[in-house]
């Protein structure tokens, strides 16, 4: 964490036993998600709750980048509360789940933002239903079928092509799961490299 704990006791008597426990359990968010950048624990008492008396409340701040994550435990019915302990259990579950919540989010946005790779068409065989290798801006080869060109546009394709490519595993090695033409314009100055190996 880029900034140290802030534990605030708030009408509540300060205790050294309750602060290592919400230490221990900070410690726990920073192991799962070592970008946090600050975290604010604040404990109080609510005596608003006639019915169930006096309540432990647990508040949380969390900041990670681009984003607060709160989270109040004072849940005005919960008579479990009354513990402390428990209080904060419920109280840092809950920020757990906020925190799991925004890493799916983050993954997502990243993969969004992960752009296809890009190369060029190689070799084109029109017999034998037709397939092609890409060669990849790294200088490998990789081989594709007529039926993994986007919007049927296999016939459009010629050497020297920029396409874009979701490369998988395939029996003899790597294989374009997916070719989509970038531009019907051919590369005037392609240079094929030699290709590694021989398919």
């Amino acid at each position: 964490m880029q900034v140290p704990l802030q534990i605030t006791f708030k009408e509540v008597s300060h205790s050294d036993a309750v602060e290592a426990r919400i230490r221990e359990r900070v410690e726990r968010l920073d192991q799962f998600y070592p970008r946090i950048i600050s975290c604010r624990v604040v404990v109080s008492k609510t005596n608003r709750h006639h019915h169930t008396g006096n309540l432990f409340a647990i508040h949380i701040d969390l900041r990670v980048p681009g984003e607060e994550i709160s989270v109040s435990r004072d849940t005005g019915l919960n008579k479990a509360h009354k513990d402390i302990y428990v209080a904060i259990r419920d109280a840092f579950d809950a920020i757990k789940r906020g925190l799991e919540d925004y890493a799916r989010r983050l993954r997502r946005d990243i993969k969004t933002l992960e752009k296809p790779p890009r190369g060029h068409v190689l070799r084109l065989v029109r017999d034998d239903g037709g397939f092609g290798f890409i060669q990849t801006e790294d200088g490998r080869e990789i081989y594709f079928n007529s039926k993994s060109v986007l919007n049927g546009q296999y016939e459009q394709l010629q050497v020297g092509m920029e396409v874009r490519f979701s490369e998988e595993s395939g029996e003899k090695g790597p294989q374009a799961s997916t070719v989509e033409l970038v531009s019907s314009h051919r590369l005037g100055n392609f240079q094929a490299l030699q290709p590694e190996s021989e398919h």
